[in-house]
């Protein structure tokens, strides 16, 4: 699966019909995100179970907003709709692949009681 533009309309409906996305939050004039975008480019070809997504965030204010974003490159890692890694800088190829592993190998069921419920602010019993 090739790496998809996200947008505001196009955000949710990624994330809720792929177990695992993976954002990039990038801008054009940005020379890191310059150099980080060569290493996510094989990533989906390694990893067809895994969407892959990037968020031009001067197109997109407000979705880059909603995530607090304010460093790019910011590199993010939803699984089952819960963000499980977030953080600004660009990694090493090597360092992709260990946080999609780690992503991968998380025990959701877990992860889910840890959640605060999104209605009511508990986290799961």
């Amino acid at each position: 699966m090739a790496t998809m533009e996200l947008t505001k309309e196009k955000f949710e409906a990624v994330v809720a019909s792929h177990d695992t996305v993976i954002v990039d939050f990038r801008a054009s004039w940005c020379g890191p995100c310059r150099m980080f975008g060569p290493i996510v480019v094989p990533a989906p070809d390694l990893h067809p179970d895994v969407a892959f997504g990037t968020v031009d965030t001067e197109a997109q204010i407000a979705l880059a907003g909603s995530f607090g974003i304010q460093s790019i490159p910011a590199l993010m890692i939803l699984r089952e709709q819960v963000v499980v890694y977030s953080q600004p800088g660009a990694v090493p190829g090597d360092v992709l692949e260990e946080l999609i592993g780690r992503a991968a190998s998380l025990d959701m069921d877990e992860v889910h009681r840890q959640v605060p419920d999104r209605t009511s602010g508990q986290t799961a019993s």
